[in-house]
């Protein structure tokens, strides 16, 4: 029943038989059949087919949703006898927002060094990807904001509050300047993260409110892009001070305070809301707790 379950949620994710075949390593022959087998355990149509797949029934995505708690059950019941037996090993998956990438090394690394057997897998997503991917299963953290947009139905461990500062080179308009308002910055050129990106819809949100209009002449989905561009002393930007920090940026680039208002934000860490947890994830919400509160305590 797990096999089966497997190659419904791998046909569900890739929508094409073929490709769904190719991802788990069987013919496409042999995927049709599990699907098939597991419609006739059930009793119902999971898959509309024609020439091709045509996507779900009322009742598939009914079983989908089941299909992933128990797939996930099944998983976390390996990993834990397997952390019995011989410590704890396997890849943990991590989707984060890419202001909160700098922030991860606080996490994996003593997790890394109290448990060597574990491997990592980061991927930078946006706020609705994260939650998107967490719900899935085909992430098993995810680190995004938590008091912005409605998160749905995760647990979560708050983390820091982001913090934002005017990223500019020498030789720009404020670049002597102790603090600047969110005002004064919106007639700057700017550099900032696209608009799917809850870190650019927070920053919109705020220039508006203090009367100016968000009017990038450049927009990236990549912060390496956006430091690039500052570095060249023709743009600024809108970054959280916790990334300005962990870059260390030196002159002739500074990271100025924002204020009226004086904003912020949390972040944090959010897994499915499930217990008892894979080893793997305790792990992981353990390090988050830990370091929560020696950021606190930095304050």
């Amino acid at each position: 029943m797990i096999d089966k379950l497997e190659a419904f949620i791998a046909l569900a994710r890739a929508q094409h038989f073929g490709k769904a075949a190719e991802e788990l390593g069987v013919t496409q022959p042999t995927l049709s059949t599990a699907i098939k087998q597991l419609e006739g355990e059930l009793g119902v149509m999971l898959v509309r087919r024609g020439s091709r797949f045509q996507g779900l029934t009322d009742e598939g995505e009914q079983v989908l949703g089941w299909a992933r708690r128990i797939t996930g059950d099944a998983r976390a019941m390996k990993d834990e006898m397997r952390a019995a037996r011989h410590g704890l090993s396997g890849r943990i998956r991590i989707a984060a927002i890419p202001t909160a990438l700098a922030m991860i090394p606080r996490l994996t690394t003593p997790m890394r060094e109290k448990h060597p057997g574990v491997t990592f897998s980061i991927l930078s997503r946006t706020s609705i990807e994260v939650l998107s991917l967490l719900g899935n299963f085909d992430v098993d953290v995810g680190i995004t904001y938590l008091d912005n947009e409605p998160l749905g139905r995760v647990a979560s461990i708050p983390l820091y509050l982001e913090r934002y500062r005017l990223i500019t080179a020498e030789g720009t308009s404020f670049f002597d300047r102790k603090e600047v308002t969110w005002a004064e910055v919106g007639a700057l050129p700017l550099c900032l993260l696209t608009p799917d990106m809850q870190n650019r819809r927070i920053i919109d949100q705020h220039l508006a409110e203090a009367g100016a209009q968000a009017r990038p002449t450049l927009e990236s989905n990549s912060m390496i892009v956006l430091f690039s561009h500052i570095r060249t002393g023709k743009w600024s930007s809108i970054m959280p001070l916790n990334l300005a920090e962990t870059l260390g940026f030196a002159e002739p680039i500074r990271a100025i305070p924002i204020v009226e208002p004086d904003a912020s934000h949390t972040v944090g860490v959010a897994v499915q809301p499930r217990e008892p947890h894979t080893p793997l994830v305790a792990a992981l919400l353990e390090e988050a707790m830990t370091l929560a509160g020696q950021l606190r305590r930095d304050g």
